[in-house]
């Protein structure tokens, strides 16, 4: 009965998975099949690696351990992208509608879409990021020459050496899987108390001070602009002004110390970076790899930010309007598609960045400015580069090109490294992707938003529409559909091109600010 039953299961998440219009038939299936066969090669040369010892934490410390770090690691994950897509998109919806089918998902909603606290989740929420991709490094990354049930060496520096099987495990497993059902099925995904702690801890990050001199880039980027920050809470002022002020000068100090920190590591080749790289070329490394992260996070800013720009006024710079092609491309699969690669440029720069970060002090030699040893175990474990990372090669970028967003495209690399995500992407490297969050939704038993709350149209025939308008641009952490297209239907073109209501209400839309502006367009607009 046990083997029947089993058996059924298996043909029917079979079916499901094939009936998936993303990887059903042709190219998608094959490439789906090879990812798949990747990612379970990956995982079992990772797992090998930990058991006999040959990573930082297994060699270090213990086996266990790495097993218990990489796999809480790599599941908070999946909470921390999955939640995001959750929290951001059910900001406009009334919580009263599934303040009983959803107990759970309604108090980390009442809690997050409170005041700015969704600004102060977004900017926690970047550094846990950060931190567990720093984890999973920690824990997976093997020792300079490790070896695996004999392969050859051209497989271990592929899979291994280069960081490949980490790469996949993270984005596929950690990132994608998640970001596909939590954008999608959002009030199933956070209806558990997993989401609720990982909401909190983000919010304590913040609270914290750790990551406050991102405050302080952010009031810079908004005088830069000349555009006021726009907020849901009243004027600091008192002791809630002192507070916040101290805590953004602890976070400048702290930035500036682990800058140093690192910096000191790098030229004395006290860190994990590999052994043939000299301390000035791991140095120069360094920044090109910060610069490339901020780039990464700046574009998709700027890239949904100029979604909502008619074509003819996405300024007069030649890149930029060859970007905004190749972006908008037919009907903006290519836009999907650039955060799929990207999700894979990102996470290889972090990893390697970690690696490039992170201290090791041989024994007898001296700690990083003469701390103590305990002191010094902490540094090693990454944090520092962890923390400049989120702030430096993350927040800020992401901060410059929500205000700025026609500047940001303007640069030629910002076109150069779209044609790198989207071949990437093409690659099929991460189509597994889909297989398990079809998987993830079949077993968990998600079901899309529409069967418990309904459309926006029939929330609001009911006289419950969606309330809260999500804030963005200068001064604010971008508030990302993950996997949202840009591409109306046809025949909601169509209408527009008939009803003016309709085609003001478009308008609206894509230039945020609700104002009728379809009278200055002309009907080659709309269809663009």
């Amino acid at each position: 009965i046990c083997k029947t039953h089993i058996t059924t299961l298996y043909i029917n998440l079979l079916f499901y998975i094939m009936s998936n219009q993303t990887i059903g038939s042709g190219l998608g299936l094959v490439k789906a099949v090879i990812s798949c066969g990747l990612l379970a090669f990956s995982v079992a040369m990772i797992f090998g690696l930990m058991a006999n010892g040959e990573t930082k934490i297994s060699g270090d410390v213990h086996p266990a351990l790495a097993f218990v770090v990489l796999i809480g690691a790599i599941t908070w994950l999946t909470m921390v992208e999955g939640g995001q897509g959750s929290l951001v998109g059910l900001a406009p919806v009334n919580g009263e509608l599934f303040k009983d089918s959803h107990p759970k998902s309604y108090v980390s909603t009442k809690l997050a879409h409170s005041g700015d606290n969704l600004d102060r989740y977004l900017l926690g929420r970047q550094f846990m990021v950060v931190l567990t991709v720093f984890s999973v490094n920690m824990a997976a990354a093997p020792n300079a020459g490790a070896t695996l049930w004999g392969l050859p060496d051209v497989v271990i520096s592929i899979f291994l050496g280069s960081g490949l099987a980490m790469i996949l495990l993270t984005c596929m497993v950690g990132q994608l899987n998640s970001q596909v059902n939590g954008c999608s099925c959002m009030l199933d995904y956070i209806n558990n108390y997993f989401a609720i702690f990982t909401l909190y801890v983000a919010m304590g990050i913040e609270f914290s001070g750790l990551l406050h001199a991102s405050y302080l880039i952010q009031m810079l980027v908004a005088k830069l602009a000349g555009k006021p920050i726009i907020s849901n809470e009243p004027p600091r002022s008192g002791g809630k002004a002192l507070f916040f002020w101290l805590r953004c000068l602890m976070s400048l100090a702290i930035l500036g110390f682990c800058l140093a920190a690192t910096l000191v590591a790098l030229f004395a080749g006290k860190t994990t970076i590999w052994e043939a790289i000299p301390p000035g070329v791991s140095v120069v490394l360094f920044f090109v790899l910060m610069c490339v992260v901020g780039l990464l996070e700046g574009m998709q800013i700027a890239f949904f930010a100029v979604a909502r720009i008619p074509a003819d006024e996405r300024g007069n710079s030649v890149f930029a309007k060859k970007t905004c092609e190749l972006l908008f491309r037919g009907r903006g699969e290519n836009l999907a598609g650039f955060m799929i690669g990207r999700q894979l440029c990102v996470v290889s720069c972090m990893f390697i960045v970690a690696r490039v970060t992170t201290i090791e002090i041989e024994e007898g030699e001296s700690n990083i400015f003469g701390v103590s040893d305990g002191l010094q175990d902490f540094f090693n474990y990454g944090f520092l580069g962890a923390i400049f990372l989120t702030i430096a090669g993350s927040i800020s970028w992401q901060l410059v090109a929500s205000a700025f967003p026609l500047q940001f495209l303007a640069n030629p690399l910002v076109y150069v490294f779209l044609r790198i995500c989207l071949l990437l992407e093409f690659t099929g490297l991460c189509q597994g992707a889909w297989v398990l969050a079809a998987l993830h939704k079949k077993i968990a038993g998600f079901q899309r938003d529409e069967v418990y709350i309904g459309t926006a149209e029939e929330r609001r025939a009911k006289s419950m529409g969606d309330d809260a308008e999500l804030k963005d641009g200068v001064g604010h952490l971008f508030k990302l559909p993950v996997f949202a297209g840009v591409e109306a239907p046809a025949a909601l073109k169509a209408l527009a091109l008939t009803d003016p209501s309709v085609r003001a209400y478009i308008d609206s839309i894509r230039n945020g600010d609700g104002t009728d502006v379809a009278k200055n367009h002309s009907e080659t607009d709309v269809e663009a």
